[in-house]
């Protein structure tokens, strides 16, 4: 097999735009990054709000960590390495949806700001990538639970498991914070939306 190298590669460019197809669809492409412990709510939250805004005729999908990790990731572990790849992976996949002028939402743990902030400076600071800190104590995580992943963790049955045996490094300033344990799905909805609205990311006209 022949080594391709960096030089054998060029970016070919399109006809249409993403502004033509931002137009088309009457709304922003961009990327709605959940980040937060697992069973703070990420997943319930993105479901919420992609329902909501596809009752408002916007073109949506959700990146969700345990979905990505069946295809596109099922290569990678849980070591801080193949963390890495897994948001890196995931990072150019929401920029290829944001050039389409989706609006995806991204859930994962994604424990370290580094590796944040490497799929946000993907956007190349264009406003399109907007953290959303989903805010739970552990300890609530932990009664929540549906998978019984942290009585694993405790049990030292999973190694590496974020906010047991792993660091959850929490963003200093995300755009929008949600605190699950003190508000529904319904109020961290209607957050967001009004953040999109008052942002003209989305129109409710």
């Amino acid at each position: 097999m022949i080594n391709q190298t960096r030089f054998d590669l060029h970016w070919h460019k399109g006809q249409i735009k993403r502004s033509d197809r931002e137009c088309l669809n009457g709304h922003k492409g961009i990327t709605l990054w959940f980040t937060g412990l697992s069973a703070s709510g990420k997943s319930t939250l993105a479901v919420a709000l992609e329902s909501a805004l596809h009752e408002g005729k916007c073109r949506t999908y959700i990146l969700d960590g345990d979905n990505i990790r069946h295809g596109l990731n099922r290569d990678l572990g849980f070591s801080p390495a193949d963390r890495m790849e897994n948001i890196r992976r995931i990072g150019e996949v929401a920029g290829l949806l944001r050039d389409c002028g989706i609006i995806n939402m991204v859930a994962f743990i994604s424990p370290y700001r580094s590796d944040r902030q490497t799929a946000r400076d993907l956007s190349n600071g264009d406003g399109t990538f907007i953290e959303v800190f989903v805010d739970c104590p552990v300890d609530i995580c932990e009664i929540r639970d549906p998978k019984g992943m942290y009585k694993k963790a405790r049990d030292g049955v999973i190694k590496d498991f974020t906010g047991i045996s792993a660091p959850y490094e929490p963003p200093e300033n995300s755009e929008i914070h949600l605190r699950t344990d003190h508000h529904s799905v319904s109020q961290c909805v209607d957050i967001m939306l009004a953040y999109l609205e008052n942002r003209q990311y989305i129109s409710t006209g």
